[in-house]
């Protein structure tokens, strides 16, 4: 056989290799079940007051084979499938009884606001994620959305529990996850029922507010960053950033490997000084903490040239992919002492011991599929903590100051000099 003719055949495997997995692609069925109670086989007839918990899984929609495997990764498939316990909600007991405010969410999860008698505002977010929003309309037309559905898999459907046990450790403030399944209730009538009934959530403080949940002292109220914005620019009240905190909060979203954190991912506790403010920030939204990005199609979408922001959780960071103009925003003259300090301060409580007991909040089950793995590459972030605030620093430096909205914002006419920085 000559060249020519290997040549030729050569192209003929590529074109069959590139029909089947187009086949393979085009037909893949993500419809599959989603919150599959596995201790209550007759759910319209059961009630489920007479129950504390349930045994369910998150999902099987993600179920894979070796050439899916190849092509979009194993990435975390089996712990979406991995049953565990949880508690059951009921939305007229909770903190007294609450009311629905109203249906939230953003790209891929749905969400319902709480509020309670008190006044405290909670919200319910998926554990499921419905990201068709995020499918491009080109995709949609070959229909290869099933790409984009499934990159979900390499979310971890509870990453948010074992986090804020290391937030505890190290200082940063969470919003308290817990993980609910919310079953079909009066509370939530025929509308709320059909859409939000029988699934798995994580109830969590909200980002608004009057009532403090928080352990500081003298919050006044609670507030998201476009409101922040807003009350900035005004100018009835002077507000000064904690920057200490939000330097320690970005440096642990490097160290869990949490890439998203734009604007609308941040909330604040708005403590009263004597003649000011003091805004001290909280993360929220952990779904992509330790995002784990593998296979062909995946390694491709998320590579620097195409998402610099979407990084899988490994012991390799690019920084100029995780520095956010919501940080050129808040963190303008912020010096290189304190970055070095919080790592140092994250490095020295982020103990072994601290790691293991975090993750223990996973059964048996998922704890051995992945915790160690992602145990591992935390305790390498960690040890490297001090020198990756340094290029975090640097990186910031040389980011230019804004000439647009901040990411995830809402608000598209923010005066001149306040579109600059906060400080600005």
């Amino acid at each position: 056989m000559n060249l020519k003719n290997i040549l030729y055949s050569f192209l003929i495997l590529i074109g069959v290799i590139i029909v089947l997995v187009y086949a393979k692609l085009a037909t893949e069925n993500t419809d599959q079940n989603v919150c599959e109670i596995q201790n209550i086989s007759d759910l319209e007839n059961i009630n489920f007051k007479d129950f504390q918990f349930v045994k369910i899984k998150a999902s099987d929609a993600y179920q894979s084979d070796a050439l899916k495997d190849l092509l979009q990764g194993e990435n975390y498939r089996k712990a979406w499938q991995t049953v565990v316990e949880v508690p059951i909600l009921f939305l007229d007991t909770l903190y007294g009884g609450v009311e629905i405010e109203k249906i939230g969410g953003g790209k891929q999860t749905q969400s319902l606001k709480l509020l309670s008698n008190n006044g405290l505002m909670l919200t319910l977010r998926s554990v499921n994620k419905n990201p068709d929003a995020l499918v491009p309309e080109t995709l949609r037309k070959l229909k290869l959305d099933n790409i984009v559905k499934d990159g979900v898999s390499a979310q971890h459907p509870y990453a948010a529990l074992p986090v804020a046990k290391l937030a505890d450790a190290v200082g940063v403030i969470h919003t308290n996850p817990q993980l609910v399944f919310l079953p079909k209730q009066k509370i939530l009538g025929n509308t709320y029922n059909s859409e939000f009934g029988n699934k798995l959530y994580l109830l969590e403080y909200e980002n608004k507010g009057t009532i403090n949940w928080s352990n500081y002292p003298n919050i006044e109220f609670v507030t998201d960053n476009d409101n922040l914005q807003e009350l900035k620019a005004t100018g009835d009240l002077k507000i000064d950033i904690d920057k200490r905190q939000l330097v320690k909060s970005r440096l642990f979203d490097i160290v869990i490997g949490d890439w998203d954190r734009h604007a609308k991912q941040w909330g604040w506790l708005m403590q009263k000084q004597d003649s000011s403010y003091n805004a001290i920030p909280f993360p929220m939204d952990r779904d992509n903490a330790f995002f784990n990005v593998q296979g062909l199609i995946p390694t491709i979408i998320s590579s620097e040239e195409i998402t610099p922001h979407l990084q899988s959780f490994h012991s390799d960071i690019d920084m100029e992919g995780l520095v956010y103009d919501f940080d050129v925003y808040f963190l303008q003259n912020t010096s290189l002492e304190m970055f070095l300090e919080e790592a140092k301060y994250i490095k020295k409580h982020l103990t072994d011991d601290v790691l293991e007991n975090a993750f223990k909040t996973w059964n048996e089950s998922l704890y051995n599929l992945d915790a160690r793995t992602i145990i591992a590459t935390i305790k390498t972030r960690r040890d490297r903590l001090v020198n990756i605030a340094i290029n975090f620093k640097k990186t910031l430096d040389k980011q230019p100051l804004l000439n647009e909205s901040l990411k995830g914002s809402l608000l598209k006419d923010t005066p001149g000099s306040s579109l600059k920085c906060f400080e600005c």
